[in-house]
């Protein structure tokens, strides 16, 4: 019989929206004063301009406080059993000192939410997330030997990303940090952990560390990039920009989390959203296996592909189709790309389109032009890999750019 789930921290549930530990440097800077709620926090959109922010992003350094993202400490001798029987991958082949990205589903095989895996030890993880998750890992953890702590409200966290993110760490003193490659994870200093990830596709780091930290990091980081690497700290506007670029997806936006959604048949499979290479049926069972494999007996209902689309007008929440006539499907998230110099979107496609039919898309997009509207008809090509690729973000050692 197996050991009941050792008694964990309550989770605290904010009442009001908080600010991060990093607020009295992001409020200095933000001169817009321009906020949302993100997950209960203060969380800027854009401190100064958008425009400045993103080119920045893909030409110097940028610092972004990702605090709000939901952290759970997932510890104990079943530590990884509890994980993999909750996500879809093999959470084995996550090596202690690296990062997994995942996905994890509900009964019926349809996507939760996706996040990434930090694995610290051998019986030490933690799962980083947009939604909240507590209450599920709890229930999954039921019967094992593991401790689940919530830990979104103790650890802060702080992205540094851009071509020079690299010179920067260096600057500033951090030591050992030129051999990580691509998802490592290191302590640096006491009570520090390093990852080379990030949201943006490009070279990039993230920072974990406990509150009472928070401020010396930004302090330390912010001395050494000002001057010689063009450092400044950027909202969610361009993030979203640059995530584009990359195809990275968005929960609420390119697909709607299984439990968030109120009608059957809006939830949607990994298969669906284009990771059904991660699904790792060999591992043993996992929440969603058994609808998984049904799923991927029938096929896909739908593609979420990537459009490269005619014209310079953004076609965010456009209908598809094809031939212009028939309707196949909408566009979850568009954009025009000023670093590579296209049209660019997120599309659900009904299947097989945008798989095995991929001739023949239009998009109709329509645009404001003082004051009255105009359709346009404009070709849509679907593209495989990324919008924005560059070799620096694999790198090891990274250059100083």
């Amino acid at each position: 019989m197996r050991k009941p789930a050792k008694k964990t921290e309550k989770r605290f549930t904010p009442q009001k929206t908080q600010t991060t530990p990093f607020h009295p440097r992001t409020n200095q800077f933000n001169l817009m004063q321009n906020w949302d709620d993100w997950a209960g926090y203060l969380a800027a959109n854009v401190y100064e301009s958008f425009e400045k922010e993103y080119f920045a992003i893909r030409n110097q350094s940028t610092l972004l406080d990702i605090s709000p993202m939901c952290k759970y400490r997932i510890k104990g001798p079943d530590a990884r059993k509890v994980l993999d029987r909750v996500v879809i991958r093999n959470v084995k082949k996550i090596r202690t000192g690296r990062v997994g990205y995942t996905l994890w589903c509900d009964e019926e095989g349809m996507t939760i939410d996706d996040g990434t895996i930090f694995r610290f030890g051998k019986q030490d993880f933690m799962l980083l997330c947009a939604e909240h998750m507590y209450s599920w890992l709890q229930d999954a953890a039921w019967g094992y030997d593991v401790e689940v702590i919530d830990e979104s409200h103790n650890i802060c966290g702080l992205a540094l990303q851009g071509p020079t993110s690299y010179s920067v760490i260096k600057e500033a003193g951090f030591k050992g940090v030129e051999t990580m490659k691509p998802f490592d994870l290191r302590e640096v200093e006491p009570g520090l952990w390093l990852s080379r990830t990030g949201y943006t596709g490009d070279l990039g780091y993230e920072f974990l560390t406990e509150n009472k930290n928070a401020l010396k990091l930004w302090d330390r980081l912010w001395k050494a990039g000002r001057q010689n690497w063009g450092l400044i700290p950027i909202g969610l506007e361009a993030l979203e920009l640059v995530r584009l670029e990359t195809g990275f997806i968005a929960p609420g936006v390119d697909f709607q989390a299984a439990h968030a959604v109120s009608r059957v048949g809006r939830g949607r499979t990994p298969f669906e959203l284009g990771f059904g290479k991660l699904v790792d049926f060999n591992k043993g069972h996992f929440n969603g296996r058994r609808a998984l494999l049904e799923h991927q007996k029938n096929g896909k209902r739908y593609n979420l592909v990537k459009l490269d689309i005619e014209d310079k007008y953004p076609a965010d929440s456009s209908y598809v189709y094809v031939g212009k006539e028939k309707h196949i499907g909408f566009v979850t998230s568009a954009a025009w790309s000023p670093t590579t110099k296209r049209n660019i979107a997120l599309a659900e496609l009904e299947a097989p389109y945008g798989d095995t039919i991929r001739d023949g898309i239009w998009v109709e997009v329509y645009v404001d032009k003082e004051g009255k509207w105009y359709r346009i008809n404009a070709k849509a090509t679907v593209v495989d890999g990324s919008f924005f690729s560059n070799p620096r973000t694999r790198q090891t050692p990274p250059g100083p750019f």
